[in-house]
């Protein structure tokens, strides 16, 4: 079964989302304990959580009938690798909430009645700056700055839930 542990680049198969932001959401001791959560599950100290160091870890807590397809479903979870960074970052979006791109997108289905794909952009300002949670126009400024809008200023919403759920790539 040895097998099992070499494999670094075990995880799911989506994007690797920006990192810059896992940091600086929490405080140096929060991070500390991450650090040391992720050295304990780390149980091979290859500096990567895969699902041998997951079964070994539940092994140590006294659970031994966990099944490898529920330890593979754990680590598909995953964006890439879970080397501390991916680690940090799988955490700040359990403890922060961040939605899944299928929720981001169903939401964003509600305002597009033709199902085609795109929102105009001046009738999205509008929701965002008028309803419950009203944003800033600065906000909406910057969601604008990072959303695939074409020259008819509709925005394409499915690629916005993309960088809203992955980050943007780097160029």
């Amino acid at each position: 079964m040895a097998g099992g542990r070499k494999s670094k680049k075990e995880g799911g198969k989506k994007a690797q989302k920006s990192t810059s932001n896992a940091f600086s959401m929490f405080d140096q001791n929060k991070i500390q304990e991450f650090k040391e959560a992720f050295s304990i599950m780390d149980q091979n100290r290859d500096g990567f959580i895969n699902k041998i160091d997951l079964k070994d870890t539940y092994a140590a807590l006294g659970i031994r009938d966990v099944s490898m397809d529920k330890l593979d479903a754990m680590v598909l979870e995953a964006p890439s690798a879970i080397n501390f960074t991916v680690f940090l970052n799988m955490m700040a979006d359990k403890l922060h909430g961040t939605d899944s791109e299928d929720v981001i997108v169903q939401a964003f289905k509600l305002l597009d009645p033709e199902q085609k794909g795109v929102i105009h952009k001046d009738y999205l300002s509008q929701l965002l700056m008028t309803q419950v949670d009203k944003f800033s126009k600065e906000e909406v400024e910057q969601m604008f700055e990072i959303a695939p809008i074409d020259v008819a200023g509709n925005l394409d919403y499915k690629a916005l839930c993309y960088v809203i759920t992955h980050g943007q790539e780097e160029e």
